[in-house]
This record gives C-alpha cells, structure tokens and sequence, in this order.
C-alpha cells in the first residue's frame, strides 16, 4: 500500500459522509448508502438532515451497515433559530435514531460579543442529546477571526462539547488548516477528551492528508479515530475510493 493509499484508507474510516441539500429526497440518501463500497472502506457515519434520520438507518441496516452511525444537523446553517426549536429538533432527531447531532452555534452572536449565548445553546443541546446522542459543535471557522476562533472552541469545549467542528460548507470559507491549528491547540489547552471535526472543502486524499498529518503533529498519532477525529464530506469518498483501487 503507498502512502497516499495509507491515508486513503485512514479518511475513509474517519468520514462523516454528508449530504445536506434543499434537493435531497429518501432516493438521496439511498444512493449515499449505496456509494459505501465495504470493501474498501467504512466510513464513520452519514450526515443528513433530520427528516431523513430513519431512512438513512434503514438503508444503513438493509446493508448491514448498522455500525455506521448517522448525525444530522440543528440550527443549520445560519445558527440564528430560537433556542427552544433548537431544542425540539435535537429531541424529533434522537427520537428518529440520530446518534450524533451536529449544532451551529449563534456565531452572528459570538461575533457580536455575546459568549454567554453560545455557552447557554451548547450546554441545552448537551443536555437534550444526554446519553443518547453525542453533540459536536459547528462554530463556522470562516465567518471568525483567529481569536474568535478559540473562544468559540474554548466555549464549545466548557458548555459539553463531544465534537468541535469547523464548518456548516454553507458558508464561503469552510475547513481551513489555520483554523485547524488553532481549534486543535485549544482542544489540546483544555485538556478534556474532545474530538474534531473538519467540513466542508476537504475533497481530496492528499487534502486529508495534510490535516491527518496536522492533528498528529499537535494531538498525536492515537488521536486520529472516529471517536476523535472527522472529517464531513461529501465529495471526499470518490478520490478515497479512486485511490485504493489503484494498483
């Protein structure tokens, strides 16, 4: 195996594969499964919106998938919905089998200077997730400065955070690995188990590779698993896959 193949093969584990779009039907979301070729690879989880929650279970489970986990998304994108909908979106969510849900936080807020905000959505959602779902937290890397980068993290991180994640890929600039750097190195500063989440303009093996080789220089190689390190993708699987074919 070479080493763009290593990293091919490391990606695709690590993958949260994602379709969020206006246009996406149940027929979407089959065809998301169905692009999963076990054989070369498994990614993580599938990212979908809420309302299709339980039909990416079921394609998951007519595959024998089922240890593929399936996210969706709250306060998506704009990050300005009304806290108590934010709430009833995590709960419908879980109650369609949601296993991780994906939050954006008020970041127009945070830009504002209102942190405590940010704090109060995070901590509600952790708390409407419980034991049933794991929260990790888009903070939209791109619309914030560096140091508004790292309050967002640090408060992601105090309000219960499982996951950090850059991007909702709405936006004009998604994942960046300067952003990366500095959301890692704030992880790594708080000292909890929390987990990282690039989105959004990673399409490449080579791309991922270069943020696999950043989260190891800074979190160390037993930081890059699932239960700590994703990447959202939606084009990435193509080039993952391309890539591990080769002979």
């Amino acid at each position: 195996m070479t080493k763009m193949q290593t990293s091919a093969a490391q990606a695709v584990a690590l993958m949260d594969l994602t379709t969020l779009n206006d246009s996406d039907t149940t027929e979407t979301i089959n065809n998301l499964v169905a692009s999963i070729e076990p054989k070369l690879g498994i990614p993580a989880a599938v990212c979908v919106y809420s309302q299709f929650v339980s039909d990416a279970k079921l394609a998951l489970a007519e595959r024998e998938l089922q240890q593929v986990k399936v996210a969706t998304v709250t306060n998506f994108p704009s990050g300005e919905q009304p806290l108590e909908q934010v709430l009833n979106e995590t709960l419908f969510a879980i109650e369609r089998g949601a296993d991780e849900i994906d939050l954006v936080i008020p970041y127009k807020a945070l830009i504002g200077g209102d942190e405590r905000k940010v704090l109060e959505y995070v901590k509600a959602s952790k708390e409407a997730c419980g034991t049933q779902a794991q929260l990790k937290v888009i903070i939209e890397s791109g619309e914030l400065s560096d140091d508004l980068i790292a309050t967002a993290t640090k408060l992601a991180i105090d309000g219960g955070a499982d996951f950090v994640k850059t991007s909702t890929g709405k936006v004009a600039v998604n994942a960046t690995l300067a952003a990366t750097d500095i959301m890692l190195n704030s992880i790594k500063a708080s000292g909890k188990k929390v987990g990282f989440k690039a989105a959004g303009g990673v399409r490449t093996v080579t791309e991922a590779a270069e943020y696999l080789a950043l989260a190891e220089s800074i979190m160390g190689e037993a930081y890059l698993q699932p239960e700590l390190f994703r990447f959202g993708a939606s084009g990435l699987l193509k080039d993952v896959y391309a890539t591990l074919n080769e002979s």
